[in-house]
Parts: structure tokens; sequence; C-alpha cells
């Protein structure tokens, strides 16, 4: 009973997606909450603070929990390593409101479409739902299933035929109703976030109400200078930060807001047409499409064919023609009626119309899909809004140094309160100066000095035209170690020119047709394939559509003219004639009649056409050569095909195969209705058309200067094998004289098991400084030692799926080596950045948008190359289409961690000294006077945080990282060492000044003292001639102690900011950020003149007594001393990278990296790497295991990242 009760409890939202969140249900008890609002009340609303801080506590003080079924308060908590809590209400939506009676009977369904979650979520006789709101999507409580469920879109149970059959007449006006309350509105509302609102949530962060406690009680202390300084700072902090969101939040609302204001027109069932606002559509409805248009939902098109610009989705502005979904009458769900990719019947949100081609049988129409924030606009304007966190070391580590500074500063709490007990202080002034020495600990200048590091970072950057969203990951580029890039548009120019065409006849390559002779392709069947097999179209007098379409339609010299008004009816799009310049042709027109469109997942596309004065048609075919030669008759395909193939690859030429086949059919009515399969079978395979992709000239500068950095380069890119592995040689992104080894994975069959083949490809040279690169299949004679020396693993998006479900165990070993990685879709490009993140890479991906958006918003550091609106949710867009950005990124990245770690390391050594200073003039209940601390603090301090972080990147990028985390020897050691420094010289000199033969307890007779202190001679000695009764006058600044311990933190400051700023590698030298070193020269100046200066006026005003001039000499001599020890242990053994290797080497300390230790293992494998053999899967079912987290041909599933070390982006202070 107790196991039901916990399991009714708990339920998954989204289970196996991305955003899946466990959901705990809770119900609100009065007694509870009466002791809460008592608690708050007495704590001053300290209570509420905290419960604002931790949501979860707010749930477990006010509720009980119970089942989600009874729950009036939802806990949501994510399956991350974070694990972030939210806290929804369930609120009910009654149906009874409604203009119009709904049936309370319990077998009646509420809306037509009996799979759809609405009739299983109404709870009769009430005629109520019950709901929650997360992260701008809705659900439902499903009674059925026990569980919330997404409202708002199309159940994916849903049938071909259902979606005919229930939607294709469109809903009744009393559907439309009931839809409309449950669902929402179809908008994406992007609020503008009031500024009194964000002011409130910046206020609150923990760190500010710490600043804001430790700054009221400065204030009450009289130390009003820094006090005034430091609100000043968090002020135009706090104003810049909530300036920025602001912007961020009037630019998203303005990106979104044109999309809920489109009139559209629907069919509504047994009333027609009707015209509306777009927020007021609803899953299920008949969208008609007029022609140019800007969808404002997402949906799955029915009837006519159109083409749309899906720039918004894929960053490339490419015409895509979209096909009706067909009336299958089976029972399977509609994405997976065929082999094709279902997104070529479905419209997107924010994707623009701009043709329609109707089917004769009325207007084009789209059944209504999803709507609001279930759309693909609504999903990438949620995925800014709601960031997928990152956890960078930084951030943890930072937090952790807070709380050990936190615990000083309580240990000093209570060391003061003793001290001053014990010395008989009122209680008030026990407290008062117990706490000051608790706030003196933590530095409250600490946000503002991180913040501005990364606005200077992010300035550098806007200058190189790289321009970021997401600051905090500008820390993150410093860690990068493996840069992914796409290949065409990234290392490759985008343009493709055509070299030439290569035809077959009689199953024999004949002699390549040259595009350098100026001459158009001579007539025949692979010119009319050239000719119409193309997705391209006529929009205004001028033909757009891909790159690759056009060019190839270019070299046929053919013109496409707009289809009249016979040819229209019939649905036919293109007619294309034969141009002035063309090889002269029998045919005067060809007519396309009907398109199979390209997919990334099918690698062809074909169309059926229709040859001028003929009856019958014609269906042609082009696509990659591997998948096109799989579908044309084997007699038709030349026995060399492989080899011929290779030849023009290797060379880095992109490949286009075409075919061709007559259909001995002579009705169109027959064309129509003709399945894909049937259509692309049974070719003749026609020849190759070969394009050139050159290298873009900053490609193989910025690779090598990556290699140099010990940075690793992969190419995960859409084309062939063959022409991807002869870029990553000429680009060197694999060095000459490696060795490349292609991995061949296969599915399982009947009775053999899943196989995966390793191939060497070895070079020959073939002619004076020509390269050759063939197959080598035979047994290899490559002597063991030579072959894991340097080698280079390739492989294909399908070996790559099958590795990732068969032989999962072999990823990682495979990964470590892997540099080329073809044939790739955009979800195995997420999928394989996130398998690198596991192996502990901080992997880096630049792309031009056009399929790498997933992996551009998975990678630690995005840098994308389109400004298309796909692109928003990159971290990072350069405005120059080159790879030059990548070490621009990655060398500012390096002096923003850098600037981070030296300023928190100051700021940490500023509280420590402060500390040691403050317990030892505590023990004599004295403390530096205001204009002391004034000095050190605002002079110093402030100065240092506002401009140390401004050091320029250093211009070579170095061949290894700075350190990733605070908790490493050399950062933990210099804090310690310094700290131990530090402690050494000031306790030793508080001693020593007591031996003095001049001193005298100054602070117990400070009023005597200070009316006979112009009788003081600095030259002469100074005798211990007081007398009478001493009384410890509390807080008083007065005394040679002081007078001492002064000008050694003060230099010290100085001293250790100077230490804490290291030039290269990383940054530039100190002496170029010309303000940090003028305010540091400046600082240490002041200090001395003000040590060595015998003006009353400055001895006065800074508390200060006059001491012998040797004593002051050695004060400085000592200081300077210690700097020197400080300098020389951070500089020669702290910060000595080959002194550090060395140590690990001796110790035998190794990288806890996962992608260290397989380096370590494969390397002392002498089985490693495998070539020319075939390995199976092991046993299990069927002689082959299956991997359970496998899911999908088509997309390759998101694992959750569950390893340590793996990036976010969260503020330290926040995670309090």
């Amino acid at each position: 009973m107790e196991e039901n009760s916990k399991k009714d409890h708990r339920a998954l939202l989204n289970q196996g997606e991305e955003d899946e969140l466990e959901v705990f249900g809770y119900r609100d008890h009065n007694v509870r909450k009466a002791l809460c609002l008592v608690a708050s009340v007495l704590t001053c609303g300290g209570l509420l603070l905290v419960f604002y801080w931790r949501p979860q506590w707010r749930v477990w003080a006010n509720c009980i929990p119970c089942p989600l079924q009874e729950a009036d308060t939802v806990l949501l908590r994510t399956t991350d390593e974070f694990q972030r809590y939210m806290r929804k209400k369930v609120f009910c939506l009654y149906l009874s409101t409604l203009k119009f009676p709904v049936s309370k009977k319990w077998e009646e369904s509420l809306v037509a479409d009996c799979q759809s979650v609405i009739n299983q979520a109404l709870i009769k006789p009430e005629l109520k739902l019950r709901c929650i709101h997360v992260q701008k999507i809705r659900y439902v409580w499903n009674n059925l299933e026990k569980r919330f469920q997404k409202v708002g879109l199309l159940e994916d149970s849903n049938s071909c035929s259902d979606i005919h059959q229930t939607f294709g007449l469109g809903l009744t006006s009393e559907e439309q109703e009931v839809r409309r309350l449950v669902c929402g509105p179809n908008a994406i509302e992007v609020e503008i976030q009031p500024i009194w609102k964000l002011l409130v949530k910046q206020v609150l962060n923990p760190f500010y109400v710490f600043q804001a406690f430790t700054l009221t009680l400065w204030l009450s202390q009289g130390y009003i200078e820094y006090s005034v300084a430091i609100i000043i700072l968090t002020v135009i902090s706090i104003v810049l930060s909530v300036y920025d969101l602001r912007q961020q939040s009037v630019k998203l609302h303005n990106l979104v807001e044109d999309h809920n204001k489109v009139q559209v027109t629907i069919i509504v069932k047994d009333k027609g047409l009707e015209e509306l606002e777009s927020r007021l559509l609803v899953p299920g409805d008949i969208l008609i499409l007029p022609g140019k248009f800007s969808l404002p939902c997402d949906a799955v098109l029915i009837d006519g064919s159109c083409v749309v610009n899906e720039g918004m989705l894929t960053g490339e502005s490419i015409p895509v023609t979209k096909t009706p979904l067909p009336q299958l009458e089976n029972s399977m769900p509609w994405k997976c009626h065929s082999l094709e990719d279902y997104r070529k019947h479905v419209l997107f949100c924010g994707t623009e119309v701009i043709q329609v081609k109707p089917s004769g049988q009325g207007p084009v129409r789209a059944v209504v899909l999803r709507t609001g924030y279930n759309t693909a606009k609504g999903d990438l304007v949620r995925s800014i809004l709601y960031p997928r966190p990152l956890n960078f070391k930084l951030y943890s580590d930072a937090f952790k140094f807070m709380v050990f500074l936190a615990c000083l500063g309580v240990m000093g709490f209570f060391y003061a309160l003793g001290v001053y007990m014990y010395h008989g202080v009122p209680p008030k002034d026990t407290v008062t100066m117990a706490l000051i020495l608790l706030t003196t600990t933590v530095p409250p200048v600490l946000p503002a000095a991180l913040t501005i590091g990364n606005v200077y970072a992010q300035k550098r950057l806007k200058k190189k035209k790289i321009f970021c969203i997401s600051p905090q990951r500008i820390n993150m580029c410093g860690q990068i170690n493996l840069m992914c890039f796409d290949k065409t548009g990234t290392l490759t120019e985008d343009g493709l020119d055509l070299w030439g065409t290569v035809p077959t006849a009689d199953n024999c390559f004949q002699e390549a047709h040259s595009f350098a002779s100026g001459q158009a392709v001579p007539w025949g069947p692979l010119c009319a394939a050239m000719a119409s097999c193309h997705s391209l179209i006529l929009l205004n007098g001028t033909i757009q559509g891909d790159p690759l379409d056009l060019k190839m339609f270019e070299g046929t010299a053919w013109k496409m003219e707009d289809c009249n008004v016979d040819s229209c009816k019939f649905g036919m799009s293109n007619i294309i004639k034969p141009g002035t310049k063309a090889s002269k042709s029998p045919v005067e027109a060809i007519i396309t009649l009907r398109q199979f469109p390209f997919s990334s997942s099918l690698q062809r596309m074909s169309v059926i056409a229709q040859l001028a004065g003929e009856n019958h048609f014609h269906v042609y075919m082009k696509g990659a050569p591997e998948m096109v030669a799989r579908f044309c008759r084997s007699e038709t395909v030349p026995k060399n095909f492989p080899q011929e193939l290779k030849s023009y690859t290797v060379q880095g030429f992109r490949v286009i195969a075409l075919a061709h086949k007559t259909l001995k059919m002579e009705n169109l009515s027959e064309v129509e209705h003709l399945a894909r399969e049937k259509v692309e079978s049974e070719l003749t395979f026609l020849g190759l058309l070969i394009m050139e992709n050159r290298l873009k000239k900053e490609t193989k500068p910025v690779l090598k200067e990556l290699s140099e950095a010990r940075i690793r380069a992969v190419m995960i890119t859409g084309d062939n094998l063959q022409t991807a592995i002869t870029v990553a040689k000429n680009s060197e992104m694999i060095p000459p004289g490696s060795q490349v080894i292609i991995v061949e994975a296969n599915e399982p069959e009947e009775f053999v098991p899943a196989s995966v083949t390793w191939q060497l490809v070895e070079n020959q040279e073939t002619g004076p400084g020509k390269k050759e690169t063939y197959m080598h299949t035979g047994n290899s004679s490559t002597p063991r030692g030579e072959r894991g020396s340097c080698y280079h693993f390739a492989m294909s998006g399908k070996s790559y799926q099958v590795i990732f479900q068969h032989f999962n165990s072999l990823l990682p070993k495979i990964l470590v080596n892997g540099t080329v990685f073809a044939r790739m879709s955009p979800g195995q490009k997420s999928s394989l950045t996130e398998e690198f993140q596991k192996l502990n890479y901080y992997v880096g991906m630049c792309g031009d948008g056009a399929n790498d958006c997933g992996a551009l918003k998975v990678a630690h550091a995005g840098i994308s190359l389109s400004e298309q609106e796909a692109s928003v949710a990159s971290p990072f867009t350069s405005k120059t289409t080159n790879i030059q950005c990548v070490p621009h990124l990655i060398r500012e990245g390096r002096a923003a961690l850098v600037s981070s770690f030296g300023v928190f390391k100051y700021l940490t050594m500023y509280g420590i000294i402060q500390f040691i200073s403050a317990l030892l003039l505590y023990w004599q209940l004295q403390l530096f006077g205001n204009y002391q601390y004034l000095m050190q603090d605002v002079a110093i301090t402030l100065m240092v945080c506002l401009t140390m972080s401004s050091t320029h990147a250093y211009p070579k990028l170095a061949q290894y990282r700075p350190a990733g985390q605070l908790l490493s020897p050399p950062l933990l050691l210099s804090i310690f060492l310094n700290s131990c420094f530090s402690c050494i010289v000031q306790i030793s000199a508080f001693l020593c000044v007591k031996q003095q033969p001049w001193y005298c307890e100054v602070y117990q007779y400070s009023e005597c003292f200070l009316a006979n202190q112009s009788n003081f001679s600095t030259n002469g000695s100074l005798e211990r001639n007081w007398t009478g009764n001493a009384t410890l006058i509390p807080g008083s600044s007065l005394s040679f102690e002081t007078t001492t311990l002064w000008p050694i933190t003060t230099i010290n400051y100085i001293t250790v900011a100077f230490i804490f700023s290291k030039g290269k590698p990383f940054r530039k030298p100190i002496y170029t950020n010309y303000i940090f070193s003028f305010l540091l020269l400046a600082a240490l100046g002041l200090t001395i003149f003000i040590l060595f200066s015998d003006f009353q006026v400055i001895y006065r005003g800074m508390e200060l007594i006059p001491t012998i001039t040797s004593w002051r000499v050695l004060i400085l001599v000592v200081a300077l001393t210690q700097f020197c020890v400080a300098f020389f242990v951070e500089d020669a053994i702290l910060q000595n990278h080959e002194l550090w290797l060395l140590i690990k080497r001796e110790f035998g300390f190794y990288s806890k990296s996962q992608y260290r230790t397989w380096q370590k293992k494969l390397a002392e494998d002498s089985t490693w790497p495998p070539i020319n053999r075939t390995d199976y899967s092991g046993d299990g079912k069927n002689g082959f295991y299956i991997n359970g987290g496998y899911e999908s041909h088509e997309q390759i599933p998101k694992r959750k990242l569950k390893l340590g070390g793996q990036p976010t982006e969260q503020h330290f202070w926040a995670r309090l």
C-alpha cells in the first residue's frame, strides 16, 4: 500500500526527452502554513527570502506529500546532475464556462479525435481538467495513464488515414472552443519583463543580500567612503545587468510578436471558410495556404504542395518543397508511414511559404499540428528563455571557496566575541565588532569584479566581429581542447564550381566532359536529368534554390519559365526549355510533374517529368553516388564504379550520381498516386556530376595553429566520406604521413550479428608530387610499432549509428582518435558532440548553421557563421564567415579565464590579509582607521578589480590550457603559501614592534598621546615614559602596531595584485595594461610617500604615529623581501608548467579525464588499432545485443550527461 502511495506521489514529465522532469505531488497543510507565516514575521521576512532561494523548502515546509491525482501543488526536479527544483500550482479548467452544453456522460468523447489526451483528462461529472504550466508549456492530468501530458498538439499515434479522415473536413465550432480553452492561445508570447521585477530578481541574489548586510554594518560604523564606492559600483553593475536583460527581452519579444498577429483562413466543419486571427488556431484546424504566407503554427500538408523558406530553422535560406501526407490505409503512426523523412510533409512555424501549388482539387490545405510553444519556433524561443545549464568548474569551485572564507569569518566572529567579552566591553559594541570581523573575509566587490572581466572579453570579441549572447561561456572557451567543424561553407567555400560530367554508355564510363571548355552539357538523358531533377523555383523572375542545384542547372544552359494556366491546373511545377547557349536538343521543353524532395536521411531526390511531345513519363534521380547506385539495375552500373568514384572523391571533388527510367504509363492520375518506393526502383545509371569544393584560404593556417596548440580538430559533415577524408588531408587536419582507418559498421541481419570492419586507407606515390589514395583490403604488412604511432578513424553516420546501437563499449575507443565523421544527420551531429563531452572533452562546434543548430547548442562553445534566425540559440555568432574566429575565441577565452582566476585569487588574498591584521589588532581591541582602510580598499583593491582583467589576450595560442578549476594544487598552494608569508610577516612585525626601546602602549593613552604628539621627534630615540592608569579604548586605531602593520599590508595588496597578473602564455605582459600598471605604481609610490613623510597633517589624517627612520626602512625592506619571495615561488615554481609535468610523472599522477584514461589504455594495447579485420557484436539474444538507450533509425537519442566536470552556466553565488 505504501509502495503504491509513493508511486502515485511521483511521476515523470516528458519521459525520455531532453527536458525530462520528475514531478512530485503535495497538498497544502493549514497548520504548517500558519507556522511558516509566524516564522516569517518573527524573522522579518528572512524565511520568505530563504524560500525564494530554495523553492523545495517552501513546499516541504507548507505542504504534505500526496498522490499526484489529489495534489494542489507540484514540485518539479530536473533529472540531470544539477537537480534544480521548481514549484508550480495545479489549476483547473472548467468546461461549464463554455457557451454551449457539454455532455456529462462517461461514454461520450469530448473531441472527435479518440486518441486525444483531452478525452482522457476530462473529469466527469464536474467537467474539469487539472493542469500545470511549466516553462511556457501546458500539461493536463491524464486520468487513465496517471501522468501529466502536453496539450497543444496532435498525438503522434495518429495514422495518415486518421489525420485525413478525422481532421480533413475541419473541426466543428464547438470542438474549436473546447480546444481553445484547453490548449490555450496559439501565441509565442515573450513578456517584456518590467524593470522593477528585473531589479528585484537581481537584488535578491544571495550574494547581494549578504553585501547589503555588510555595507549596512560598515555604514553604521562610519566607514562611509568605501561603502559608498561599493554601493555605486554595485548599483552600476545591477543597472547594466538589468539593462542587458531588458534589451534581450525586448529583442526576443520583437522577434516573435509578428507571429501572433497573422490573419488566417480556416475551414469550419459544416460552415465553410472562416477568417480569424492566428492566435485562435487550435490543433486539428484546417488551414488554407493562400500563397506567400508566414506560418503561425506547425501544420501537416494534406492537399497540394508548396515551397517554403526554412532559414529560420536551418540557417540556410534555400527553398524547400513540401508534399502532401499520403492517404494510406494502415494503422502505423503518420511519422513512420515510409522510409522518407516525415518533415517533408510538415510546415514549421516561423517559416515562409513562398509558393503554393494546388492539386486541382481545391486550395492547398494543411492540418494544424502544434500551436504556441509546442511548435518548432516555440521550441527555439524556449531554448533561449531556458538555456540548458552547463556546469563549469570555476563557478562550483568559487562557491566552495566562498563557503571556506565564510567559515573563516565565522571563526573570527567567535574569536572577537571572546576577546571583547574578556575585556568587559559592552554587549552592543562586542556584537558590532564581531560582525565586522565576520564580514572581513568575503569581499563584497567579488561579483562585480568577475562580471567586469567578462565585459572586457565581450568587448574585445565584438571588435573581432564575434558576438556573444551568453557571456558566462567566454571563460568556458578557455578550456576548449576539441574543435568540431562542419565542412561545406565552414572549411570549404560555400558555393561549388562545376568541374565536369562523366557519362556512362554500355555499362562503361565514357570520357569526361569538362566545363572548363565553356560548352554546355551535350543533350542526352544525363542533360535532361541535370535540367529537371532539382528543387529550384522561379520567384519574381529569379531562379532560387539550393546552390548545388543552381550550379548544376546552370551547367545545362537551359532556362526555367512560369507554368501557364493549362499546366498549373494539373499541379505541374516547372517548365524547362533550352537556352540560347544550350547544346542542340530535339526536345522543346521538359515539364516536371512530381517531385520527391531531397532529405539528408535519404541522401537522394527524384522527379517525374515529361518531355514535350511525348505521351509517356520519365523518372530522374540524383543523390549520393553510393545511394543512387543502390536503386539502379546492376547491369547498368559500371563495374569500375567504386574505383572511378574514389578517383574523384580522393581529390576532394563533390560527386553527385544521376539515374533515369521510363515509366510505362500514360495517365497523369496514375503518376500522381505512385509511391516513392515504386518510382525509385529499376533505374538506369546515367553517370557522375563532378563539382569542385575549394578550401577557404583561412582554413589551413587556422587548423595548423590549433594543431600546434594541441587542440584536436574533428570534421562532422553531411558530405561523402572519401571527399571528407581528402578535405581533411588537404587541410592537414589529418597530418601528412598519418594512417587513416575507415570504420564501417553493418546492421545485424537474420543470421548474422552486427559487424564492424576496419579498413586501412594507404597512400602511394603515382607520379612526381602526386598522391593517390586507395583502399587496401589485403593483409596488412604494417609493423605494429608503426601502426599505433599516428592514426585517425573515419566513419559515416550509418556506421556511427550501428556502433552506437550494437558496439557502445567500442565508441569511446574510436572517438579518442576519430577525426572524420561523414554523412552525419543533424541528430547524429548533436549526439556525437554529447559523446565527446562524456569523455570529458571541452567541445567547441563551428558551423554555418545549415544542419548544425543542435550541435551548436549542445557544445560548450557553439560558433555560428550564419546570421539567420536559427543561429540565435548559438552562444557565439561570427560576422566573419570563416574559421579565423575560432582561435580568436579560444585566445580570448583563455585570457578571460586566467583573468577570472587572477581576480579571484587576489580578492581571496585581500580578505585573508585583512583578516590576519584584524585578528592581531582585535587582540588589543583595535582596528585600522577609516582612511587607512579607504586607501587599501578604494585606491588599491577597487582599482585593481576594475582594471586587472583588461589585459589583452596573448597573440599566440600556448600548447596547453590554463587550469580549469580553482581547487587545483598550483592555485591552492599559491593562496596557502601567500597566506603563510603574510601571516609570518604580520605576526613578526606585530611582536617585533613591541620589543623596540621607543615602544609604548599608545592605544591605552591615546587622548594624552594625541595632545603631546607634536613633541615627538622622528630622529631621536623614543622611550617608554608613559605612566598612570591605563584603560583600553575599544575600536581606537592609533598605535605603533597599526602604524607598523598598515604599510606592510598595503604593500602586500599591491604585490599580490602584481604577482597574480601573470602575462605570457595566455595574456600579454602586464606593462601592456597601461592603466593597471600606472595604478599599481601610483599606489606603491603613495604608500612609500606616506611611510617616509614627516608631515603632521598626513600623520593625523591617516591616524599614524611618526617612528624612527630606521624602523620605516626596515618595514619597507621586509615588505619588498616578502614580495621577492612570493614572486619567485609563484613564477618559478607554482606557474612553472614543465615542473608540474615532471612532478606528475615522478609521482605517477595522471589526468582523470576519460579521454586521457582511454588514450593511456589504448597506447598500451598492442592489438589496437585493428586493421583489415571484421568484428562481430557479442553473444546475446539472436547472436547480438541491442543497446537499450537506442530508439530510432533517424535520430540518435539524447543520453543524460552524468559525468562530473561537464560544464555549466551558473553564477556560483546563485547556487547558495
